[in-house]
């Protein structure tokens, strides 16, 4: 039998299961004993206790302000608003001078606060805990406050947008023929069906319930699929649908299959991505969506696409 303390550790796959965990953004500040302020973007925060009120940031020992915030007594936390990927971008880069470039404010220790954010926590240093290659900060929170603004959130290595799925659920309850669908992978490739006027992914006029024959979830039902939904991947007109008559809105997520009950459905088709057969696939807005789609998968660097099939942005997930 194997010894696991002989095995080697795979850090980097470890880093990546990390980031399946679903975290907001922040911004870490504190003011140095010459009075200039000092701070870094982190997602290593939490919540550590209501009585007394504490809160942890994680600061790398590698990192240049490791030294700062390991004495410093006090510092201050901001979880950034959904629209500030500009100010995590800013305090995660080596720019001098970073509190230039960003709307800021003080309280009660006079630590930095970013305008704007979803939430703030001004801190005493509770204490300092070394934890392997990091120090962990516990802070005393002395002052805090809150909006109703939707955070940022960062998931394997990438931003992600809650407010878009807000508004695609939404877009599908104020219209008529909207289409929610999915992309989804298992471990041989992305699902696709079979239908008179050619392939297309999985979609409903609605994504729940599995007990509704028309909604995504009761369309997977029938193929005999379970499947896990990530995250919204694009929202978008489709031409072809509004020549149909059909306002043509479609929303997708991406996911995978994570069981697959009883005999295969006739119509389903499991393809490898560097197989699939564009020239079938019926609708161009999907087609073009599904290239998006295969390429930033290959990346692991996924955006999000608003628009029609004809004009629209990708609202990158920036990596950090």
């Amino acid at each position: 039998m194997t010894n696991p303390s002989t095995e080697p550790f795979d850090t980097t796959g470890f880093r990546r299961a990390l980031g399946a965990f679903v975290t907001g953004v922040t911004v870490v500040t504190t003011i140095q004993a010459d009075g200039t302020p000092r701070g870094f973007t982190a997602n290593s925060f939490t919540s550590v206790s209501l009585d007394p009120p504490l809160v942890l940031v994680c600061v790398a020992k590698s990192a240049s302000s490791h030294d700062v915030f390991s004495q410093a007594p006090q510092f201050a936390v901001s979880v950034l608003a959904e629209d500030q990927k500009d100010v995590s971008g800013v305090f995660a880069s080596k720019s001098p001078d970073k509190f230039a470039q960003v709307a800021w404010q003080t309280r009660a220790t006079g630590a930095p606060v970013m305008h704007g954010a979803a939430a703030h926590f001004d801190c005493a240093t509770h204490q300092v805990i070394d934890a392997g290659d990091h120090i962990v900060l516990l802070g005393r929170v002395l002052d805090f406050a809150h909006t109703g603004v939707s955070p940022l959130g960062y998931c394997r290595g990438a931003y992600v947008s809650f407010s878009l799925s807000q508004d695609a659920i939404a877009a599908t309850a104020a219209s008529e023929h909207a289409q929610v669908g999915a992309i989804l992978e298992n471990s041989d490739g992305v699902v696709l069906l079979e239908t008179p006027d050619g392939l297309r992914l999985p979609r409903g006029t609605r994504l729940e319930a599995a007990n509704d024959p028309a909604s995504l979830r009761g369309v997977l039902a029938s193929l005999g699929l379970v499947a896990h939904l990530d995250f919204i991947f694009a929202v978008f007109e489709s031409a072809q649908a509004r020549q149909q008559a059909d306002d043509g809105v479609r929303i997708f997520y991406r996911g995978r299959v994570v069981a697959q009950r009883g005999m295969s459905a006739p119509e389903l088709f499991i393809v490898p991505l560097a197989q699939i057969p564009w020239d079938e696939l019926s609708d161009p807005a999907e087609r073009s969506m599904l290239q998006r789609y295969v390429k930033e998968r290959h990346e692991d660097a996924f955006g999000v696409y608003v628009g029609d099939s004809e004009a629209g942005t990708v609202q990158t997930l920036a990596l950090t």
